[in-house]
């Protein structure tokens, strides 16, 4: 079941495009064993992939000739340290350095070659149960080559670890600024500003990082004995708010909550508890489990489109996502044969000429002002 959208749009917001495809199961052949895609993230022209094998992809967008689209081609891939699962990739580009996690490590790379940075300038974070960089800090822009030199502000994140939070800055190296007790422990969080949103095993709590206080918000399943496992969601939506969903046994509830802890706007409703959950604003986008993409308006909570989902991959370990890419990235055109082709056209004469008679009909006039030029 699915819901409709109530007003629809003239012109949609979005549509399916496959960027990447086949490549895993290349991989699995030159491994040996079944090679699955865990998390990616892209900005500009490049696209970087982690895998289940611990290996990370970059991908950069190549110019084809006018026959066929541009595409993505694999530039370079290596192993993280320990050949583990890469559970999430985080990129930085004010900094150039990508955040890399990975059995409970967060691994430092540069970006946009993607080489490790040295164990003796930033050695990884061990012990990590989840990570939370400062979203707002994610979105700074990158130095471009013909911008004048200037320091990069550091960027700040927590760290989530078994009973406490670990508050990091980050710029050509790491320094530790203080630790938060957290009792109930945290198996998600997102952060915006002073304010983290936290879920542990059962709800969500919201810590103001300054004053280290903490609000008890919803607990994530409201259905009381149910036996099934709901999956927590955070997303920031504003730089003083989250989007918290809370199963009720029946649907779920996406709930705006502040970083006071107030409720704000309406709440949007599914009719099962989404698998993930993206922002692009002004709409939230989520993936339903029965294979449909549902998008709704963050002012309005009305849903505007439902698209259904890219297909299965191969693998049986195939997961599907929504990752948010904060600066963006390139989509090769698909239509660039239709849309950009050569055509005749008439350009202005300057000045110049015969005069035309007093008898001249219109057309003459048109004609001596525009002439025929040869197709390019």
């Amino acid at each position: 079941m699915t819901y409709a959208p109530q007003r629809p749009l003239d012109v949609p917001p979005y549509q399916v495009q496959p960027l990447l495809s086949g490549f895993t199961d290349s991989l699995s052949q030159s491994t040996g064993h079944s090679v699955a895609i865990r998390c990616a993230q892209a900005i500009g022209s490049e696209i970087y992939v982690g895998c289940s094998n611990g290996e990370l992809l970059r991908f950069a967008l190549q110019g084809n000739s006018t026959d066929s689209p541009d595409s993505y081609t694999l530039l370079s891939r290596q192993t993280v340290h320990n050949e583990k699962p890469i559970d999430e990739i985080v990129l930085a580009p004010s900094i150039s350095r990508a955040l890399v996690l990975s059995n409970h490590q967060i691994h430092f790379y540069t970006l946009p070659a993607l080489d490790m940075v040295s164990f003796n300038l930033i050695k990884p974070i061990r012990n990590v149960i989840a990570f939370a960089v400062d979203e707002q800090h994610l979105r700074r822009p990158p130095l471009l080559p013909n911008d004048v030199p200037v320091p990069a502000e550091p960027i700040e994140f927590c760290v989530i670890k078994r009973n406490a939070i670990a508050l990091y800055s980050l710029r050509e190296r790491l320094f530790f600024q203080k630790e938060i007790p957290l009792p109930t422990g945290g198996v998600l969080a997102r952060r915006t500003g002073r304010y983290l949103c936290v879920a542990d095993k059962e709800n969500y709590n919201v810590i103001n990082l300054v004053e280290a206080s903490l609000v008890p918000l919803l607990p994530i399943s409201q259905a009381m004995g149910s036996e099934v496992v709901i999956k927590p969601s955070i997303t920031v939506i504003t730089e003083n708010e989250f989007l918290i969903l809370s199963w009720t046994g029946a649907s779920t509830l996406g709930v705006f909550i502040t970083g006071e802890g107030e409720p704000v706007r309406g709440t949007l409703e599914w009719p099962s508890h989404p698998e993930a959950v993206s922002l692009d604003y002004p709409y939230v986008t989520t993936l339903l489990p029965n294979n449909t993409i549902e998008i709704h308006s963050v002012e309005t909570q009305s849903i505007v489109q439902v698209i259904p989902a890219p297909p299965e991959g191969s693998s049986s370990e195939d997961r599907k996502a929504l990752v948010a890419c904060f600066r963006g990235f390139f989509i090769p055109s698909t239509q660039r044969r239709e849309k950009l082709r050569l055509t005749p056209v008439r350009l202005l004469r300057s000045g110049g000429g015969e005069k035309l008679g007093r008898n001249a009909t219109p057309e003459d006039r048109r004609a001596d002002t525009l002439p025929d030029l040869p197709g390019l």
